[in-house]
């Protein structure tokens, strides 16, 4: 009897992974991105993201230690990551005493209120900015000018213009050419204005294995596919696939925020119909919605299907006949 063999609940292969460490893996990863904001919008970029992760620790510190009477979980990079993704999803000027509430809203409502990481359905970073957005509409759309340019993104001036009748190649005229989309030369949040930085982050990610290419890929493939369908159709009425992913906040929604391992499905064809979801909803309001963006949004609403998706979405069983 004492060489029976006894099984146990998975995972059964153990790894060096932690939890600390892949989120530290993703600050890493964002530092690119984030360092590049802080030269461009000096230094209220940098008090906006001090305050954010200063407040997301401590509210989580808070909670545990008075309200759900558990261990602190501050050390395991979570709330510090969450700090930094939400100070990269808004103007880097805004006032301090929102930031402060965003980051109640993202950790208290988002993240413990569901009993803390692992459980939140949505991500928390996200939640605090959608609610910023809704109840503080005014400072969360004032955006500082770039070398005297508009403070208004690109997005918005696309959408605006489109809106009163401007042809795409009129806007071109006013708007930052490709490059400096790409290389991060135009207004926005922190996490706007960095396109190609935000990329080494993905390749950071993806070497070190804390994501795969799936959701990302698929993410930004659907939003080039939809966008490129329009523009084909009508393209003095449309802006093209390149605007469209170097703008607003696809690349930083796409690697960082839909790929959260909480949150996304688990299987790959799971990810597929997640990933298309959040590419799809994204154009809609950028398109044809009240929002010039609508990733955190898109985001969010598939993040409510997720359960779904692993309900009937589900990888072969071992031993499964086909």
């Amino acid at each position: 009897m004492s060489k029976l063999l006894t099984v146990t609940p998975s995972p059964h292969i153990h790894k060096e992974e932690s939890t600390s460490k892949i989120m530290y893996t993703v600050v890493l990863a964002l530092l690119p991105a984030l360092a590049w904001s802080f030269y461009v919008f000096g230094l209220s970029a940098v008090i906006t993201t001090l305050v954010a992760v200063l407040a997301c620790v401590l509210f989580e510190f808070l909670i545990q230690k008075y309200i759900t009477k558990v261990p602190s979980s501050i050390s395991d990079g979570s709330a510090i990551l969450t700090g930094i993704l939400l100070a990269m999803n808004i103007p880097a000027a805004i006032p301090i005493w929102i930031v402060i509430i965003g980051a109640l809203v993202a950790i208290g409502i988002g993240k413990m209120s569901f009993g803390g990481l692992g459980q939140n359905p949505f991500n928390p970073a996200l939640v605090g900015r959608v609610f910023m957005l809704i109840s503080f509409p005014v400072q969360m759309t004032s955006w500082p000018a770039i070398d005297s340019v508009s403070g208004a993104t690109p997005l918005a001036l696309a959408k605006e213009g489109l809106k009163n009748g401007e042809t795409v190649s009129e806007l071109l005229t006013q708007l930052p050419d490709y490059t400096n989309l790409l290389l991060g030369q135009m207004s926005g949040s922190a996490g706007e204005v960095s396109a190609l930085l935000l990329l080494i982050g993905l390749g950071i990610m993806l070497f070190r294995k804390v994501i795969t290419w799936h959701i990302p890929v698929y993410v930004l493939g659907t939003i080039a596919v939809f966008t490129g369908i329009l523009w084909i159709a009508s393209p003095e009425q449309y802006m093209d696939p390149i605007f469209h992913l170097l703008t607003g906040g696809a690349m930083l929604g796409a690697i960082f925020m839909a790929t959260d391992m909480v949150t996304s499905p688990m299987s790959k064809k799971g990810q597929l119909i997640y990933a298309v979801g959040i590419g799809v909803i994204t154009v809609v309001i950028r398109t044809w919605g009240a929002y010039p963006e609508g990733i955190s949004f898109a985001i969010l609403i598939m993040n409510a299907f997720t359960p779904l998706i692993n309900t009937y979405v589900k990888p072969k069983r071992f031993g499964e006949k086909k």
